[in-house]
C-alpha cells in the first residue's frame, strides 16, 4: 500500500448521492471546483429501487444544471387528501398554479443517473473509506483510503451530504413509533397522475404515481408493520385495500421493504469549516414528501451563498441563518400533521375533518399549503 502527499481542494463533499451531486454541479456552474467522495462505487446507485417524490420547485432547480430526468419522471397533477372513516377532504390541482405538475415521482437510480452524466471523470472518488477527519483553524484534513492508496486531502470547506444524524449531542431525536412499509402495486383503474394522502389512525398512507404503478408508503406501528411484512401477496393487498378504501383496487405487489421513522434535527448546521446538508442535517417523516426536497434546497442555497460570498466561515454563518426558516418550517409542518392525524381521538377527528373542509372551501389557505409543498419557505411564484 502506498501513501500520497497532501492534496488541496476548496470544497470537499462527503456523499455522491443526489444532494451531494446537486451541490457539486451547482458550484461547477458558477466556476467553483469541488470534489465528491463516496464509500460506494458510483454505479451502486443504479441498483437502488427507491422512489422519490420531487416537487416542481426541485425540478426548476435541477433543470438549471441540466439534470432533470424528463423521461423517467411521472407527473403528479392532483393530490387528494382525506382521512379514513371521517369526513372532510381536499384536492390540490396543478391548474390552480398554472404548472405542468405539482410534483413528480422518480426512481432514485434515474435521478442519480441524470446527475451523474454531468460529472467530470475526476469529480468523484468512489469506493473511498474515510479513516480520519481533523478540523483545524483554517482547513479540514481528511485521510481516506481509495483504491488501496492512502490519500490526505486538505480542504477549506468540508460538506457532509450523506448519512443520517445519530443519537449524539447536538442532534434532537423524536421517535414517531411508526415504520414505513414501501412497495409498488398496480391500481385499477389507473392512477390518472393523481397522488393520494390518506390519513389513518395507524399513520399516513401515501400512494404516488410511478409509471403505471403506485409507489406506496404504508405507515404503521412497529408491531403491525411486522405483521404486514410477513403477509403473502394476497393478504398484503387485502390489508392495503382495507386501509385505503374501495375507490380503486390493487394487485401485483412488488418487493416490500421498511424503515423506522424519526424526526432528527441537527441543532447547528455548521462547525468551523464544516457544514451539514440534506439528511445529515435533518431527516423528516415522509408525509407530504418534504425531506428530500428540503435537501435539494439545502444544496442549492449553499452553492448560491458560496458562489456569491466565497468559501469562508462568514459565508457558512449566512448559510445557516438562511436555512433556518425553511428547515424549521418543514419539520414543524410534517411533525404536526403526523401527530394530529395519527390517532382515532373523536374530537381530533372532527377538527381534522373541519380543517380539510376549510382547505377545500378556502382557496388562500389551500394555496398556502400547496406552495409550501412546492417551493418550501421560499414559496417562489
Amino acid at each position: 500500500m502506498t501513501e500520497a502527499a497532501i492534496e488541496h481542494v476548496d470544497v470537499l463533499i462527503i456523499g455522491a448521492g443526489p444532494v451531494g451531486q446537486t451541490l457539486h454541479l451547482a458550484l461547477a456552474a458558477g466556476g467553483q471546483k469541488s470534489l465528491l467522495i463516496d464509500r460506494r462505487p458510483l454505479d451502486a446507485q443504479q441498483d437502488d429501487p427507491r422512489a422519490l417524490a420531487l416537487s416542481h420547485g426541485a425540478r426548476q432547480l435541477l433543470e438549471q444544471i441540466e439534470s432533470w430526468p424528463t423521461r423517467a419522471a411521472t407527473p403528479i397533477e392532483t393530490i387528494h387528501v382525506s382521512q379514513k372513516d371521517g369526513f372532510g377532504r381536499t384536492v390540490i390541482d396543478r391548474n390552480d398554479y398554472k404548472l405542468p405538475a405539482l410534483g413528480y415521482v422518480v426512481r432514485y437510480r434515474d435521478l442519480s443517473a441524470a446527475l451523474s452524466k454531468n460529472l467530470a471523470a475526476d469529480a468523484v472518488l468512489a469506493g473511498s473509506e474515510i479513516i480520519e477527519i481533523q478540523a483545524g483553524d483554517e482547513y479540514v484534513d481528511v485521510t481516506l483510503r481509495h483504491q488501496d492508496v492512502i490519500r490526505h486531502i486538505r480542504t477549506r470547506l468540508l460538506v457532509h451530504a450523506e448519512g443520517t444524524p445519530g443519537d449524539q449531542p447536538g442532534v434532537t431525536v423524536s421517535d414517531y413509533v411508526q415504520h414505513a412499509v414501501i412497495c409498488e402495486v398496480t391500481p385499477t383503474p389507473g392512477h390518472n397522475k393523481r397522488a393520494w394522502e390518506r390519513f389513518t389512525p395507524d399513520g399516513p398512507l401515501a400512494l404516488l404515481p410511478l409509471g403505471d404503478e403506485f409507489s406506496i408508503v404504508f405507515t404503521l406501528p412497529p408491531e403491525k408493520s411486522d405483521a404486514v411484512m410477513a403477509l403473502d401477496d394476497d393478504a398484503f393487498i387485502a390489508a392495503l385495500q382495507k386501509q385505503f378504501g374501495q375507490r380503486m383496487t390493487f394487485a401485483k405487489p412488488g418487493k416490500r421493504s421498511r424503515f423506522p421513522l424519526y424526526l432528527r434535527l441537527r441543532d447547528t448546521l455548521t462547525k468551523g469549516n464544516e457544514v451539514w446538508i440534506g439528511n445529515t442535517a435533518q431527516t423528516l417523516h415522509p408525509v407530504s414528501g418534504q425531506g428530500f426536497n428540503l435537501g435539494i434546497r439545502d444544496a442549492w442555497q449553499l452553492a448560491e451563498i458560496l458562489l456569491a460570498d466565497g468559501v469562508d466561515r462568514s459565508a457558512l454563518a449566512r448559510y445557516a441563518a438562511s436555512r433556518k426558516l425553511d428547515r424549521q418550517g418543514s419539520a414543524f409542518f410534517t411533525d404536526k400533521i403526523v401527530r394530529a392525524f395519527s390517532n382515532d381521538f373523536g374530537p381530533l377527528k372532527l377538527a381534522r375533518g373541519l380543517g380539510l373542509l376549510a382547505l377545500d372551501l378556502c382557496p388562500p389557505a389551500r394555496h398556502f399549503v400547496a406552495k409550501r409543498m412546492i417551493w418550501g419557505a421560499r414559496a417562489w411564484p
